[in-house]
């Protein structure tokens, strides 16, 4: 254990408040990956393990849009002109660019093979979608190599604001607090307040029922997949400026995003957006308390969890 008297040092009130907002800005980038993980989960019932790999490819995407195709040939030839018309920073092309890719892809995913074994076992869906984990990230690595890639944000978030005294945030972290924010909203109000949220939630809740009714149910999953995906890709080309851009980055980022997922509750929205938090904050506040603690109190909250509240902090009892 560290001594208190070096841990009172490492948790000044500066430090305290400078990783906190880092703990926040890290949990807004990861809720967009888990309230996608959740979306799904919550209306096709499938836990989809590609969702960290399509996060991945949305951080490629910002960042090849960003430098103008990233040498890659293919890429260029597409992105080169379009980056020429487009009126503002790079930088928001991509964002563009991660969205819609990563959707389509995501869509091809879901109606060309994951459509085929909803009536399976668990096992077989979580199987195929770790088989096309191993494939996506074998082909980023064969397109974009091993190296890591890194972006700065858009001119205009190149600022500081001063917190406290010896504290400064930047703007660009502000940012990404403000879109998880306004995600989240736009989500609530979109399933609460309009016919397709209301047709969504109700074929969560009764799939056979829906489709009595006459919902396209194969076609609203689609739907529901793509927007997954979406924000997934949104997620990872919003974190390339904050950190290295890597084929194992989906690694990394799916994990994260199962275990918010579980403290939260699977299919809750604000769970995902409680979880993202709680977790972001672990990650930055732990390694000032322990050595090894922001990799090691996220698995910490998710086994007390799992033993006291099984189906998180906003998930439903399964009746």
């Amino acid at each position: 254990m560290v001594p208190l008297d070096v841990l009172v040092m490492q948790l000044s009130p500066n430090l305290l408040v400078r990783q906190v907002i880092t703990g926040i800005s890290i949990g807004s980038w990861l809720f967009l990956v888990a309230v996608g993980l959740s979306l799904i989960f919550g209306v096709l019932d499938v836990l989809n393990f590609t969702h960290g790999v399509l996060f991945m490819i949305g951080a490629y995407m910002a960042v090849v849009t960003t430098v103008g195709g990233g040498g890659v040939p293919g890429l260029s030839l597409i992105l080169v002109p379009l980056v020429d018309v487009w009126p503002l920073h790079p930088f928001w092309l991509g964002i563009v660019v991660a969205g819609v890719t990563v959707g389509l892809l995501g869509g091809i995913v879901e109606s060309g093979f994951i459509r085929r074994v909803y009536d399976r076992e668990p096992l077989d869906q979580l199987l195929l979608t770790f088989a096309f984990v191993l494939m996506l990230t074998d082909l980023t690595r064969v397109v974009f190599g091993t190296g890591q890639y890194a972006i700065r944000p858009p001119e205009v978030f190149r600022f500081t604001i001063q917190v406290t005294e010896g504290v400064r945030v930047g703007g660009y972290r502000l940012f990404v607090i403000g879109m998880a924010v306004l995600i989240m909203l736009v989500l609530f109000t979109v399933l609460d307040r309009t016919n397709i949220g209301r047709v969504t939630r109700a074929t969560s809740s009764d799939r056979d029922m829906a489709s009595l009714l006459g919902i396209n149910v194969p076609r609203l999953y689609t739907g529901v997949f793509i927007a997954g995906a979406v924000l997934a890709g949104i997620g990872g080309a919003l974190a390339a400026p904050l950190q290295s851009v890597t084929t194992s980055l989906g690694n990394q980022v799916i994990i994260y995003a199962f275990v918010v997922a579980v403290i939260g509750g699977l299919g809750s929205f604000v769970g995902a957006f409680v979880g993202a938090m709680i977790i972001g904050l672990l990650l930055a506040l732990g390694s000032q308390i322990i050595q090894g603690g922001g990799t090691l109190f996220p698995y910490v909250a998710m086994i007390i969890v799992l033993v006291f509240r099984p189906e998180g902090l906003f998930g439903e009892v399964e009746a």
